[in-house]
Formats: C-alpha cells, sequence, structure tokens
C-alpha cells in the first residue's frame, strides 16, 4: 500500500528479518529519460532541482510507521527517510541541504508541475500512473497482505478464494485497493483516505478484513490493531511483484540522475541494510493462493 513510520520497529513488530518482497510492477520504461548520465551531470551543481543547493522531497502527512517514524520525515528514521537521505548523500547533498513538502498521496501522481524534486510515499509504479509523472528505478518490492480479527471467521483461510465473501477494505488510490479484485469479493469493497482509518473500520467491525502492504500490515497487527493477524500474503497478477518508485513530474531531468543513485545503492548494499533495519517482515506469513 502506501504509504513509507516509526522509531524502531524493531520494538514494536519483533525482529528483524530482510523482506522477501513481491507486488504489482508495471514496467518503468522511460528508456530515453532514464539513459545512463555523463560525467558530470549528476554533480550538485548541475542538477535540474527546483531550487538550487536544495533537494526538495514530498510526503504525506501523517507519515506512517514502518516508512517513517515518528511522522518526522527529517529525523533520518523509517525505511522511506533513510531511503531517501540516502539518496541525497548519492547526490552529493548534505541532510541540511533536504528540505521536506506534504503532498498527499493521492495528489502526488496527478499530471501537472511539480513542487518537489522527487515524492517517496510507497507509490508503487504502474502504467497508468506514468501517463503522467515519471519514476525512478524501483528502490522496494513488497507483497500485499490480508488482515483480519484472530476471533475473525477469515482468519484460518488459506486461499483468496475463502475471502469473496468478506466486506473488505483498503486505503483509496493505493495499489492494496486494486489487488482487491483478484478475490472478486461478492461486495464492493470499502474505500477509505489513509490506512488508519482502514485499520479503525476493521476494529469497528464495519469490514471482515483489510488488504496492506506487507510491511504495514505487520506494523498495523503489532502495534495498532489489537488481536489482529494477518491471514496470509499474496503476489498481483499484475506482475511479480509491486514495485515502490521515487516519484517525479513528467518528463522530469532529474531522472536519469535518480536511476544512477538508487542502482548504486541496490548495488553496494545500502538498500539491503535500511531494509533489514527498517522493515520486519517474517516467512512464516501463508501465501494466499
Amino acid at each position: 500500500m502506501r504509504s513509507p513510520r516509526i522509531l524502531g520497529l524493531s520494538a514494536a513488530a519483533g525482529v528483524l528479518v530482510l523482506a522477501s518482497a513481491c507486488s504489482p510492477a508495471d514496467d518503468n520504461d522511460n528508456d530515453s529519460a532514464s539513459a545512463t548520465p555523463g560525467e558530470g551531470e549528476c554533480s550538485v551543481d548541475s542538477l535540474p532541482v527546483k531550487n538550487d543547493g536544495t533537494l526538495t522531497i514530498a510526503t504525506d502527512d501523517p507519515a506512517f510507521e514502518p516508512w517513517f517514524a515518528d511522522n518526522d520525515p527529517s529525523n533520518g528514521e523509517g525505511y522511506e527517510s533513510a531511503v531517501a537521505y540516502a539518496v541525497a548523500e548519492e547526490l552529493g547533498f548534505a541532510a541540511e541541504d533536504v528540505e521536506w513538502i506534504v503532498v498527499p498521496f493521492n495528489s502526488s501522481y496527478q499530471p501537472g508541475a511539480k513542487d518537489f524534486d522527487f515524492d517517496i510515499n510507497q507509490i508503487s509504479i504502474s502504467e497508468d500512473r506514468e501517463q503522467a509523472v515519471d519514476f525512478s528505478e524501483p528502490y522496494y518490492s513488497a507483497a500485499q497482505a490480508i488482515l483480519t480479527l484472530e476471533d475473525s471467521d477469515f482468519a484460518g483461510a488459506t486461499s483468496l478464494e475463502e475471502f469473496a465473501d468478506a466486506r473488505l477494505g483498503a486505503q483509496i488510490g493505493t495499489t492494496s485497493l486494486t489487488a482487491i479484485d483478484q478475490i472478486d469479493p461478492s461486495t464492493d469493497p470499502l474505500v477509505y483516505d489513509d490506512t488508519v482509518k482502514a485499520a479503525q473500520a476493521l476494529e469497528n467491525g464495519q469490514v471482515d478484513a483489510i488488504v496492506a502492504d506487507l510491511p504495514s500490515a505487520f506494523y498495523l497487527t503489532a502495534a495498532e490493531i489489537e488481536g489482529s493477524t494477518i491471514a496470509g500474503q499474496f503476489q498481483p497478477e499484475t506482475g511479480d511483484s509491486e514495485e515502490f518508485g521515487l516519484l517525479m513530474e513528467k518528463d522530469s531531468e532529474l531522472k536519469p540522475c535518480l536511476d544512477a543513485a538508487v542502482s548504486e545503492l541496490k548495488d553496494n548494499g545500502t538498500l539491503d541494510d535500511i531494509e533489514t533495519q527498517w522493515l520486519s517482515e517474517s516467512a512464516d506469513v501463508p501465501e494466499l493462493q
């Protein structure tokens, strides 16, 4: 789902395990924009940023755990905050040269000029969104998960088919909401402005289960929804994995440099290290077929 947010997820969700990802990755095929930049093109002085000497990064408010910590993207804690500062450093920006602004999730991928250099907010790369914006190379892949209450009739489900008669919910504008189509529920899913409201709906019995990305599901079950459990995880049928990318305005001249930065952070192990520190996922979560 989306949605980068806590200080020390390990305290809330237990042992940290390197994530094994999965979900919808439509081709991020801006080939002409993603050509390897030439020497010097990605130096701070030559980067086509919105404000000289400053890297302007957007995310939502609230900024949720485990993607951000304490609703403060600027503290460098939480998976996406740490990734953002690693990208900034790779581009040559000091931490104090990073400025954060608030952009609602559903507004980030709308057409038009942007006030930010990139947005990091669990925004899945998709062909539809690529009509209006650009994405960097993916920095994370995520599974979808179904959360329900431990005493629910659906807690022991072993297949997506068993949720066909469940009242399901998810956050608006997310791939989690789209992924519900695979379940083919008998009633339309309920849609919420954010994951917290979806979680409250589950607690209040308004829905039988909610769909969220797996890291968010771990946090919700550990720290937000008492008596909840992850029934299972599944891979969207649109691809092998759902991939999150740094979002830019369409035809952004910054894309080649962001692609290069993300690729380097993958190659040198930085992204793996950040994932191990901030995201907790378990191989024990069953796959729902």
